[in-house]
C-alpha cells in the first residue's frame, strides 16, 4: 500500500534535496487522499524454482507448438500441390484414353479390312473374268415400256394386317 510517508519522500541526486519524485506524487490528489491503494511490490518478485521451470517449460512447449503448426502448414501446401499435379495427371490420362479408344476402333476396322483381302486372295473368290460379253443398251423407249409393263401388273394378294 502507498502511503503518504512514501509519497512525499524526496529523491536526492548527488547532495541536491531539490528534485521530488514525480512518479509518485501523481499518485496523490490534492487532498492528501490516494487514487491507488493496495499491496505493491517495490522490486519484482523473487521466483522460485518451480516456478521458473515452469516457466521454461511453458516457453519450450510453446516454441514446440509454434514449430509444429509451421511444419503442418508447409506440409498442407505441399500436399495441395501435390493434389493439383495429380488432378491434371488423371485429367491428361482419361483424355490419352478417349484418344486410344478411337484409334483402337480404327486399327480394328484397318485389320477386318485386311483379314477380308488375305482371304479373298487366299481362296481366290475375286477372279479376273476369262471372257468379256458386250450387251448392247436400251434405249429410254424400251426402259418406259418396261416399267408400264412392271406397273400394269394387278396384285391380287398383299401382306399386312
Amino acid at each position: 500500500m502507498i502511503t503518504a510517508k512514501s509519497v512525499n519522500k524526496k529523491v536526492s541526486f548527488g547532495h541536491d534535496d531539490r528534485v521530488q519524485n514525480p512518479i509518485k506524487q501523481q499518485y496523490v490528489t490534492s487532498s492528501g487522499t490516494h487514487v491507488i491503494e493496495g499491496a505493491f511490490y517495490d522490486k519484482s518478485p523473487v521466483l522460485t524454482v518451480r516456478e521458473m521451470v515452469t516457466r521454461r517449460i511453458n516457453k519450450s512447449l510453446c516454441f514446440c507448438l509454434m514449430v509444429t503448426i509451421s511444419i503442418t502448414f508447409i506440409s498442407y501446401y505441399i500436399e495441395m500441390n501435390y493434389e493439383a499435379k495429380l488432378n491434371a495427371l488423371d485429367a491428361e490420362i482419361v483424355r490419352i484414353n478417349a484418344e486410344n479408344q478411337d484409334l483402337q476402333a480404327e486399327l480394328d476396322k484397318y485389320k477386318s479390312f485386311n483379314n477380308i483381302d488375305n482371304k479373298i486372295g487366299k481362296f481366290n473368290l475375286l477372279q479376273k473374268a476369262d471372257k468379256v460379253i458386250e450387251v448392247t443398251a436400251l434405249t429410254s423407249s424400251e426402259v418406259e415400256r418396261n416399267k408400264a409393263e412392271n406397273n400394269s401388273k394387278d396384285f391380287k394378294w398383299a401382306l399386312g394386317y
